[in-house]
């Protein structure tokens, strides 16, 4: 019981102790980030495009 037990610990430490992973977690936090920035920008942008668009439409409706 102990030898599995060693064994188990001796696995668990060798994962914790590997850094392979971390760079996918670094790259998945960059992505995540820079999807957040787009997604709130999106909104800002859409509502001046929509603003513009309104003008647009009320100044043709006026000059017809």
């Amino acid at each position: 019981m102990n030898t599995i037990l060693l064994g188990l610990y001796v696995k668990f430490e060798n994962l914790v102790s590997r850094e392979e992973g971390q760079d996918l977690v670094e790259y998945a936090l960059v992505v995540a980030l820079i999807a957040l920035g787009a997604v709130a920008s999106m909104k800002g942008l859409a509502h001046a495009v929509s603003t513009e668009f309104s003008t647009i439409t009320v100044t043709f409706t006026s000059n017809v």
